[in-house]
């Protein structure tokens, strides 16, 4: 699919064994319009840069062990994993120096990628705040049926909520060509490590499905031991 024509893929989602997967836009299908004056244009004659696009970690940058978790923040399983095996996962190894931590987006909706638009709006300060914020208050900015309006107002309010000015959120979400590239930047990840569901775990390069803490922990374990630092 062409980065120009990439955005039309998230006007459909399906919920397939539990998790949410990949649906390809039905033919004649438009793209959708974001906030303000953020559409994503087909045909823009703007190349897209998706090396612009900053990659949010935490963790020591020479950490023995990195961890990359592909995550949607309308997803309900990644709300929980965040509730549950993050909390600890952070504490044990992200915090210990252990393991850097990667968190990409995977844009399944339009809603996705204007909670996106906002976490990043503060820069790698803030993401992970506002990453937080989004995932823990994630039933009530979703609430309300899918109404677009009230879910961008709602979004707007975790932004300001965290420390942004409203006409920072208001221009972050009003950026087209950000749009645009975020993605294509998803696309080209999602499509290098195969990623079909969220969340979706890469530990050392190894593709993992959502776990219990305690199975996600002996991998890192061995990991770790493999790499000489347990």
């Amino acid at each position: 699919m062409n980065r120009r024509t990439a955005i039309t893929l998230l006007a459909g989602t399906a919920a397939v064994g539990g998790s949410w997967a990949f649906m390809q836009p039905r033919p004649g299908q438009t793209d959708f319009a974001l906030p303000g004056a953020a559409n994503a244009q087909e045909g823009a004659a703007t190349e897209l840069d998706t090396s612009s696009i900053q990659e949010m970690a935490l963790g020591e940058a020479d950490a023995p062990v990195t961890m990359i978790e592909y995550g949607s923040f309308t997803c309900p399983h990644c709300a929980a994993f965040h509730a549950d095996q993050y909390q600890q996962l952070k504490r044990d190894y992200i915090d210990t120096g252990k393991v850097r931590f990667i968190f990409r987006e995977v844009y399944f909706d339009r809603f996705g990628l204007w909670a996106s638009m906002v976490a990043r709006c503060g820069g790698e300060m803030r993401f992970f705040g506002i990453h937080d914020m989004i995932y823990e208050t994630q039933t009530d900015w979703i609430a309300g049926g899918r109404d677009p309006a009230a879910i961008a107002e709602n979004l707007r309010k975790i932004g300001i909520q965290a420390g942004l000015d409203a006409e920072e959120v208001d221009a972050c979400l009003s950026d087209g060509t950000m749009a645009e590239t975020l993605v294509a930047w998803f696309q080209e990840n999602a499509e290098a490590d195969e990623v079909q569901a969220t969340p979706t775990l890469m530990i050392q390069g190894e593709k993992y499905s959502n776990m219990a803490y305690g199975d996600l922990a002996a991998v890192i374990d061995e990991q770790l031991e493999e790499a000489g630092a347990e």
